[in-house]
């Protein structure tokens, strides 16, 4: 324990100053031997506690039981240990009554390893600090019970160590709260960084399977279920929280940070097979859903561009999905918005594997290479456009603000071109892809 007695502070007028009224202050000799006398009887009861420290001990361990039910736990869990504990905190504080000096670091160690211990097993801090006061009073009363009962004309004298011996109590809590708080973090910091390694290895497709009860435990998601998985980056910080708000809303959700792409691991209902079917934003189904389309649900925040995968069983498939949700990402404009993978599958087939998209692209378009640029742009863009009309020239005309007949001669032109056919399916599904391909390729 800490110095138990403080300089005491003796009035002295200043010089030159008028004398104060009223009685003079006693004598500085006075004083010191009012603390002398204070320090006598206090080491004396002080002794006696130290002696008689394990009965001391079994008192402050029932009263915790009585009055704390964190401490009740502990004690029924393992009596030992606690009455152990209790046993070194009590030692140290009365020894530090005898003497502070020599026994104040021991002291302080003593309760910062207890206050970290006790943050290591998770018991509440304010039981703990209960626990240290309700001490403290324990050791005051036998003080001055002790002294009642040895020199009851000499109880007076302990009020001048009472403010000290309640000090010392408080400067314990301080260090007790210090130490918890600082274990605290320092395990909160491990789950946070064990949490990261799991879900990380996991979206990977890297995690054991052995590893797999405890990455549910952790994440709070179930072993078995659907999920999805949807990959989110954004210029703005705020447009990027405000995507995954919106994608995970009403569902159990965790995310992962990345340095440039946040992945959100989402178990889906039993009646979803992805996040939000249908095609809000105000987006054309027919746009959407077309094979040469890749256009995005408007953004729901900002830039903020999204991409999420199909569904995949298991958290063991969440590597397997997290891989699609980064294709679905990038078929996303670089201005922002969501592009659902199940909408788009054709084109993540050329996104998969850009050496033979290309090689589509040479192959089908190729021989328009040679016409004036201007007129390239208006074939691919008439015949991209009737695609995306399901092959009506009227619909197309009308989008492209031309004659259905100036349509078909446009795709004739195609034909003759490229040597292909538009009534031929085989023909119209490798055009379909070299569209979108090039498409992908302009971004």
């Amino acid at each position: 324990m800490h110095q138990a007695l403080r300089s005491r502070t003796v009035f002295r007028p200043a010089a030159g100053a008028p004398a104060a009224p009223g009685p003079r202050p006693h004598p500085q000799h006075v004083r010191s031997l009012i603390d002398a006398d204070a320090l006598r009887v206090l080491h004396r009861a002080a002794r006696v506690l130290l002696a008689d420290l394990p009965d001391l001990t079994d008192r402050l361990v029932a009263a915790l039981q009585d009055q704390e039910p964190a401490y009740r736990a502990a004690v029924t869990s393992d009596p030992a240990a606690t009455w152990q504990e209790v046993h070194r905190s009590l030692r140290h504080s009365v020894a530090s009554l005898i003497d502070p000096r020599g026994s104040r670091d021991a002291a302080r160690r003593c309760s910062w390893k207890i206050g970290a211990t006790r943050a290591e097993q998770g018991l509440p801090l304010d039981a703990l600090l209960h626990a240290f006061r309700l001490g403290g009073s324990l050791v005051w009363q036998g003080l001055i019970d002790e002294t009642c009962r040895t020199a009851p004309e000499d109880v007076r004298l302990l009020v001048h160590i009472a403010a000290d011996v309640w000090n010392f109590v408080d400067e314990h809590c301080t260090l007790v709260a210090d130490a918890y708080r600082q274990v605290e973090r320092q395990l909160a910091w491990r789950r946070e960084n064990r949490l990261r390694v799991l879900a990380g290895a996991l979206l990977d497709g890297a995690s054991r399977i052995a590893d797999l009860p405890e990455t549910a435990q952790a994440l709070d998601l179930p072993e078995e279920g659907r999920y999805v998985v949807v990959a989110v980056t954004a210029g703005c910080p705020s447009d990027g929280a405000g995507a995954r708000a919106a994608h995970g809303r009403g569902r159990r959700v965790y995310w992962h940070t990345g340095v440039e792409v946040d992945y959100g691991i989402v178990l889906l209902g039993e009646d979803e097979s992805e996040i939000g079917g249908g095609n809000e934003g105000g987006s054309g189904s027919r746009d959407v859903g077309s094979p040469c389309s890749t256009a995005a649900v408007p953004p729901a925040s900002g830039s903020a561009r999204t991409g999420i995968s199909t569904a995949v069983s298991g958290l063991a498939a969440v590597g397997d999905a997290r891989r699609l949700a980064d294709v679905a990402l990038d078929m996303c404009p670089r201005t922002g918005g969501t592009i659902r993978l199940t909408e788009h599958l054709p084109a993540a087939l050329v996104v998969s594997t850009p050496d033979l998209g290309t090689a589509l692209v040479e192959r089908v378009l190729g021989p328009l290479s040679g016409l004036e640029p201007a007129d390239e742009a208006v074939l691919l863009d008439t015949l991209a456009t009737w695609l995306a009309c399901d092959g009506s020239a009227q619909r197309a005309g009308e989008r492209l603000y031309c004659h259905r007949n100036t349509v078909l001669n446009r795709l004739r032109r195609y034909e003759q071109l490229t040597g292909r056919s538009l009534s031929r399916p085989a023909d119209l599904v490798e055009i379909s892809l070299a569209l979108t391909a090039r498409g992908l390729r302009a971004r």
